[in-house]
């Protein structure tokens, strides 16, 4: 079996590196923030389309990303913190399944910060922004890990708090498990998936149940 995770919103909570890093790239520019409801509506999209969401113009959205990235890898170890029950959702599903983190986050700092945090070796693959040409809702992402890992989709899961990982599941033939501890509103996530819980040890629970 294979058990795919989200991170932001289904293992970690970054929302102070997130939302400080935001403020650095529009400071760069000597723009106005927008509103910090309007930016968390975004997390787990990737960067360059949270930046078009938020107005800022085709022509200068991958230097936001830039000075986004470059004030990110500063702080994100010291401001992310993993979600409560979430290392032991880990470690559950370590001992029943090999596991694979699938994210919009740039993988190079993501995997960075699950060393700082001693949990990047439960994971044997780690699919970011930079190693795929479409990110979720696209199945890309999970077609990748997949490929990396040999695995037998009819046996691999993907555990997400957004619609998009979700539809990026639903796209490449693997089953799903919503998590309601992160960003999406979850009257849409039970319009796509019946299966909904809690956060990810409760889905690891689920999974390994049925």
């Amino acid at each position: 079996m294979t058990i795919l995770f989200d991170l932001d919103g289904t293992l970690i909570d970054s929302t102070e590196a997130i939302l400080e890093s935001f403020a650095a790239a529009f400071a760069h520019f000597g723009e106005v923030l927008p509103n910090e409801t309007a930016i968390k509506a975004e997390i787990g999209h990737p960067l360059d389309a949270m930046f078009r969401t938020l107005g800022v113009e085709e022509s200068l959205v991958w230097e936001y990303v830039a000075a986004y990235k470059a004030h990110y890898r500063k702080i994100s170890c010291q401001k992310t913190v993993l979600l409560p029950d979430a290392k032991e959702a880990i470690t559950l599903a370590h001992a029943h399944a090999r596991l694979g983190i699938v994210t919009t986050k740039t993988a190079e700092y993501s995997r960075e910060m699950l060393e700082y945090m001693g949990i990047m070796h439960y994971f044997e693959v780690l699919i970011g922004r930079e190693d795929v040409t479409d990110p979720k809702p696209h199945p890309e992402p999970i077609f990748k890990a997949v490929s990396k890992l040999n695995a037998d989709t009819t046996k691999c899961w993907m555990i997400g708090d957004t619609s998009m990982d979700i539809q990026a599941a639903d796209a490449a033939g693997v089953q799903s498990v919503a998590v309601t501890c992160g960003y999406a509103d979850e009257d849409l996530l039970r319009e796509l998936t019946p299966n909904i819980v809690p956060n990810a040890l409760e889905a690891v629970k689920f999974i390994v149940g049925s």
